[in-house]
Parts: structure tokens; sequence; C-alpha cells
């Protein structure tokens, strides 16, 4: 598996992810490997053998070796200290569960933050105790030919964290002025990360994170998500394409009531997670394809149930249909999650392979 070589070319799945044309071959881009999947591809093909494990880099260039050695362009990354600080926060005082095999989970009804005496008391993590360790790893030390992508932008995401999905729907309607400051706090925090992702020159796409709905529709209205989310994934957008950079947005749930003010107001230039009970890839790209790129796409659900030949005709199906003219990076529909059978994510990764 895997033999088909490719060639690393980050300036190629740029111009894939502008539609400036069919690329020479397929790129891929996943929003995260899980852990083990990293850990179960090492072991199998000894990828980091090569590397000192005492050295305090290793961890670092074994990412990078991972990431050139599964035929990505690219490495993820974002700042450290106040994204960090911020989610332990919040996973702190609400308790945040764990589930067997390492998967979290947020309990709705729980909050951190419901009232004002709770906003200012809560420990709200500060914009001077941003750290850039790894940017500036990759910045000295990447491969000419990868680039960085720079997360950030999770409103709607944090929003639900810190005051409970149930308890943000209630102040949407009777503390609506609690909500506005929460949202003022967390653009705070989102402006100083991607002020610092934009000073390094290796970080040629910003990869904004926020998931705004669910099977049938928007975790809350569209009006609101206007107002709390996407009036900050448009400020984002604009700051990183002033930078020369692209903006890409990973949002799971069914979008259909705000694609048109993703694509035409905010200006995302690809969309990220897809799911086929929503809107499989394809059609997605039959819909919207002309007017910015897809990433991802092969659903999660079916990579853990299909058998090989079902992959390879999923995704040679797939690849014909959104391949031609670029706008299309080859993924799965979410992330490659640590139930995803390994052999299963690694024959989509062939077949790609094959298909360039």
């Amino acid at each position: 598996m895997l033999e088909t070589p490719v060639t690393i070319d980050f300036e190629e799945m740029l111009r894939t992810l502008r539609r400036e044309g069919t690329p020479s071959r397929v790129h891929h881009m996943e929003l995260f490997l899980d852990p083990e999947v990293q850990d179960a591809i090492d072991d199998r093909y000894g990828v980091s053998a090569d590397l000192d494990r005492n050295d305090p880099q290793y961890g670092l260039k074994r990412y990078v070796a991972l990431q050139r050695f599964l035929g990505y362009d690219h490495v993820s990354c974002t700042v450290e200290g106040i994204i960090i600080a911020f989610k332990l926060n919040v996973a702190e005082d609400t308790a945040e569960e764990t589930r067997e095999g390492g998967r979290n989970w947020m309990e709705e009804k729980s909050a951190v933050i419901t009232n004002w005496e709770e906003f200012e008391k809560f420990d709200w993590p500060d914009v001077n105790n941003i750290r850039t360790e790894m940017l500036e790893f990759f910045e000295a030390n990447l491969p000419d030919d990868m680039c960085v992508v720079g997360h950030c932008g999770h409103f709607c995401e944090t929003l639900t964290w810190i005051m409970g999905y149930e308890t943000l729907c209630y102040a949407l309607y009777d503390q609506r002025d609690l909500v506005e400051a929460i949202r003022d706090k967390i653009w705070e925090i989102e402006k100083a990360t991607i002020e610092a992702l934009l000073q390094f020159e290796r970080v040629r796409a910003i990869w904004g994170s926020d998931d705004m709905g669910f099977k049938t529709g928007l975790m809350i209205s569209a009006a609101d998500i206007r107002e709390f989310v996407l009036e900050g994934h448009k400020k984002l957008a604009r700051m990183a394409h002033d930078a020369g950079r692209l903006y890409l947005l990973h949002a799971c749930g069914n979008l259909s009531d705000i694609m048109d003010d993703l694509i035409d107001d905010v200006k995302i230039d690809a969309k990220h997670s897809f799911e086929d009970t929503i809107e499989p890839v394809t059609d997605s790209k039959r819909a919207y394809g002309d007017r910015l790129s897809l990433i991802g796409g092969i659903d999660v659900n079916f990579l853990c149930l299909a058998d090989e030949p079902a992959i390879r005709k999923r995704v040679r199906e797939t690849l014909e249909t959104c391949q031609p003219g670029g706008g299309y990076l080859l993924g799965t529909g979410n992330s490659v999650a640590n139930y995803i059978p390994v052999d299963n994510y690694l024959t989509m990764l062939d077949e790609g392979r094959k298909f360039s």
C-alpha cells in the first residue's frame, strides 16, 4: 500500500485550492490524525526509525516525517499558551468527560459562565502569553516543498463550550448582552492568534475550525450565527487575505442556510467537513464548486464500514467529479479518527495516488 510515489509540492496544493486548474496529482488534507493512527502507521512502516527519540524536537520531526510519508504538502499548527489555556479552563470547569478510546464529549447543560458574576470571575487567558515555539521550529526546519496551515477561529464552538449549549440558547433570548461580551472576549483571543500566525512566512493558509450545526440545521438561528459567529470569521478571512493567505473553514453540520454568507460575505476559500447524510461532497461540488474549493468528503462512517473495493470505487468516483479544474483536496469527511481502520484510511490515500 502507498507504493505509488508522490511529489510534495505545497505551491501546487495552494493553486489547487485557488481553482487554478487540474493539478498534476491528487493532493490531500486532513483536519488531524488521531495519535493512535499516527502511532500505528509509524509502527508499521518505521517512519521515525532514523530519528533520535532523545532529541527535544523529536515529536515535531516525527510529525513532519509522517506528513511527508503520507503525501501531505503541509503541517498544521497553531500558537501555544492562550488557546491551550483557554480550553483547559473550560474543560476544568465543565468537568469534561473522557469516553473509552480517548475521545471527549461536553455536557450540554454544564457551563462556566451563565451570568455576569461568573463572567467577571472567569480566568480569561492573557493574550500576552502567546507562545510560538512550534511555529518557530517549522519556520526554520520545514522542508522547502512544504508549508504550514495555521489553525484558529473557534467562535460558535467556544460559545457552546463556555456557556453550555442549552444555556447559550436561553441566553440569546434573555441575556444577549452577556453573549455579546463573551463573543468579544473570544474575538480578542482569535485576533491575537491570527496576528501571531501571520508573522510566519511559512504559514500559507489559515484554517478556521468551528462546528456550527447538526444533521438538519444550525446550532442556533441563521441570524444569530451571522451576528455572533460569521462576523468573527469574516474578520479573520479579511486579515488572512490582506496578508496574501487563504482562509479555509472546517465546520460540521448542515450549513445550507448560510452557505451564500460563507462564500459571498465571509469569503472563505475552501469548505471542509462533509457527511453523506447531510450532503455528499460530490453534490456540494455540483452546487457551488465553481465558487469555492472543497476538502475531504470521504464519509467517516463509510470508511469505518466499507471494504477495500468499495473504498477504491468511492474515491475514484469522487475524484472523477471533484478533481477536474482544481478546487478539491482528497480526505475524510471530518478527520482520521482512532476508530477508522488504519487499512481503510491508507486505501483511501493509495487510491488517490493511483488516480494521479
